[in-house]
């Protein structure tokens, strides 16, 4: 069983940043990928980025390409979402997620590859 801590969350103005950590329980931390996904009120929960189990390769939603990048020490079971620019539409609860295919080659975007998640952070940005 994996537990998924994230942290990171709060209210920021527009153009502003944040950097979501996302502290992981286990040994086999550096087996998964990790992806962050995020809700709206009254949206359903999206993708936002994945990464590799080794930080090789990531993915990013359309929305956040340029913006938003993720990261992970696997050295301290954490991976990070730093974010770049936040508009209001980037207000939302945001979980990160774990992936536990033993080293997938490719990180993931869909949301049923991934079996363990977090509890959320929200996420307010102020226009």
């Amino acid at each position: 069983q994996v537990q998924l801590v994230e942290s990171g969350g709060g209210l920021v103005q527009a153009g502003g940043s944040l950097r979501l950590s996302c502290a992981a329980s286990g040994r086999a931390f550096s087996t998964y990928a990790m992806g962050w996904f995020r809700q709206a009120p009254g949206k359903e929960r999206e993708f936002v980025a994945a990464i590799r189990w080794d930080g090789g390769s990531t993915q990013y939603a359309d929305s956040v390409k340029g913006r938003f990048t993720i990261s992970r020490v696997n050295a301290k079971n954490t991976a990070y979402l730093q974010m770049n620019s936040l508009n209001a539409e980037d207000t939302a609860v945001y979980y990160c997620a774990a992936d536990p295919r033993f080293r997938p080659s490719n990180p993931s975007r869909y949301e049923d590859e991934y079996r363990y998640w977090g509890q959320g952070t929200q996420v307010t940005v102020s226009s």
